[in-house]
């Protein structure tokens, strides 16, 4: 298989095609512009580090590479529902996308040197089990300067259906008890650790002091994220996404997470591109939505 899609798909010196953790595929992407890892594996982006930087992204050392489990870490992608299905307890965790394996549909680069990488996936048997609807998925992945992040769901089937969608993309900080969130300032944000009441945010920025599991809705700005332990910013940039979710476990949750190391809370925060809860997507018949993050330096 690897030297098929290395045939089909690899660019020499560029993309290569290989085995990674746990014997899953894994793509490496080498440019002047970046580099870039993702693994095939619920076309998971697990590294992004622009030329001269540091990596961008976060992935735990205790993440698990088994094809039922997801990579903690990195980006993601929760499709079609987020966190536990409604009424459904046995469902996966975040939908099935990020536990099923992807198909690579092409991978080109650019005059620039930016290499785009579309991944695919759509409704099959096993899915159908979990979700009764016909669909198709790309998701396409522009290493450069910037990570760009595009979703698109179609609706291939007769009736509407409704479906949540999150890049739960984890970012790595030199202290997380010391950074700073901005572009949230001024909405309404769920607080799950706290009965999912609604809260004001204010004008302030959105420090990490504790646990924070917060859905922030109607969003559409982009968020800064200052991280003086490392003297960085972040930008993540975001389009068709009406809702942010902040996310850190701190102590206990960490150490309650077999896939997380103990300590490894305070080196990570997720800032999430998505539309959940009462934001997530109606989608009839033959239409397409599309949702992307765009992360790079401020």
């Amino acid at each position: 298989m690897l030297q098929s899609l290395q045939e089909r798909f690899g660019i020499p010196e560029t993309v290569r095609f290989e085995s990674g953790k746990g014997g899953l595929t894994r793509v490496s992407v080498t440019t002047p512009l970046a580099t870039a890892e993702m693994y095939l594996h619920g076309a998971h982006v697990t590294h992004f580090q622009p030329a001269g930087q540091e990596p961008m992204l976060w992935v735990s050392s205790r993440s698990l590479y088994q094809p039922d489990k997801a990579i903690r870490g990195g980006v993601p992608i929760c499709f079609p529902w987020f966190g536990p299905r409604a009424g459904e307890p046995s469902s996966p965790m975040h939908g099935f996308a990020r536990v099923t394996e992807w198909n690579v549909e092409s991978v080109t680069q650019s005059g620039g040197g930016e290499v785009e990488l579309v991944f695919g996936l759509s409704n099959n048997e096993q899915t159908k089990k979990l979700w009764p609807h016909d669909f198709t998925v790309k998701y396409r992945v522009e290493v450069g300067v910037n990570l760009q992040l595009t979703l698109e769901v179609r609706n291939d089937g007769p009736e509407a259906f409704d479906f949540e969608e999150a890049l739960h993309s984890y970012f790595a900080v030199g202290d997380v008890r010391k950074v700073a969130v901005t572009g949230l300032e001024g909405t309404t944000y769920i607080d799950k650790t706290d009965g999912l009441k609604q809260k004001p945010q204010g004008s302030e920025p959105v420090t990490i002091t504790a646990e924070m599991d917060r859905v922030y809705l109607n969003t559409q700005s982009p968020c800064l994220l200052d991280d003086p332990a490392t003297k960085r910013r972040i930008r993540i940039a975001k389009e068709g996404s009406h809702s942010t979710v902040v996310w850190n476990p701190w102590v206990a949750k960490a150490k309650a997470m077999t896939d997380f190391g103990d300590d490894e809370w305070a080196g990570m925060i997720c800032i999430e591109t998505c539309n959940v809860g009462e934001q997530r997507i109606t989608l009839q018949p033959g239409d397409t939505h599309r949702m992307r993050a765009i992360i790079g330096n401020n």
